[in-house]
């Protein structure tokens, strides 16, 4: 079987939910030009400070993610 993995870029300061977002849109678009699988791309708000942007991909894609958009973190998608 295979894994989930969510890859994870931080954003923090006053403009992190806007920057988040933002990031969303490039990802998609990476996603898009490249024809790569991914299950999700999204935003989380966690505080006025820090938001996150993520992509939720199969273990198999994670390294043509990885290198090509270097995401600050990763975790086992649940």
């Amino acid at each position: 079987m295979n894994r989930k993995l969510k890859l994870i870029w931080d954003f923090k300061g006053p403009a992190s939910q806007k920057t988040a977002e933002h990031h969303c849109i490039h990802l998609k678009e990476y996603a898009k030009i490249k024809q790569l699988h991914y299950y999700e791309i999204n935003v989380t708000f966690f505080s006025e400070m820090h938001s996150i942007a993520f992509i939720i991909v199969d273990e198999i894609d994670m390294k043509t993610y990885r290198d090509a958009l270097k995401p600050h973190r990763g975790e086992l998608a649940i």
